[in-house]
């Protein structure tokens, strides 16, 4: 039978082992999480929770650390996963492209708070120059979905406004049309602004 010191050393060893076989796992190397390795933990854990009086002070300050470290790294791999389950688990990026992906996701959020990030925006229009409310909403979905992919509007308010009004005349005329339809999509991280005839 091992003991307590040799225990806690394992304890100490599947943990660790635990994490890299986790970090295999989301990053795509592992087809099913490491449940062996932790209910090998586990079982370790509870046993020494109820023997908790038969360890020295040396030996039960160790396992505190051990137990406080898996709990730890628990919660870390929960979130992971229910984020797995929600398919919210983006690509696997380098450390630096976290961080920025991270960091811009955040700015946006405090940026827009309440607003949701649109993957297309429609807006239907027949006199741009008199629905600047609807030319300002498309402006507004357009920029915002060129900071969701990382990139940033080249044009102002006011050319952007002058653009969607001859287009729409354009259209109105070659078509023989009244209504145009302007889309906002998010295509393969790509930002595209089509203008449609309405019919």
């Amino acid at each position: 039978m091992a003991t307590i010191d040799e225990e806690m050393s394992q304890l100490e060893k599947d943990i660790r082992q635990l994490k890299i076989e986790y970090d295999q796992y989301f990053g795509g190397g592992r087809k099913r999480p490491p449940t062996e390795i932790e209910w090998r933990i586990e079982t370790i854990i509870k046993r020494y929770g109820e023997r908790g009086g038969e360890m020295k002070f040396g030996q039960r300050f160790r396992y505190n650390n051990l137990t406080q470290t898996y709990a730890k790294y628990k919660d870390v791999f929960r979130k992971k996963l229910q984020q797995k389950e929600e398919g919210k688990v983006q690509r696997h990026f380098g450390a630096a492209a976290k961080a920025i992906e991270a960091e811009r996701a955040k700015a946006a959020a405090e940026a827009h708070p309440a607003t949701p990030q649109p993957t297309s925006f429609r807006m239907v229009c027949s006199e741009p120059e008199r629905e600047a409310d609807k030319v300002d909403q498309l402006y507004q979905a357009f920029q915002q979905a060129m900071q969701q992919t990382g990139g940033s509007i080249k044009q102002s308010r006011e050319n952007f406004s002058e653009f969607v009004s001859k287009k729409t005349k354009e259209l109105q005329k070659q078509k023989n049309c009244r209504e145009v339809e302007y889309v906002v999509e998010v295509v393969n991280g790509e930002v595209k602004l089509k203008a449609l005839v309405k019919t």
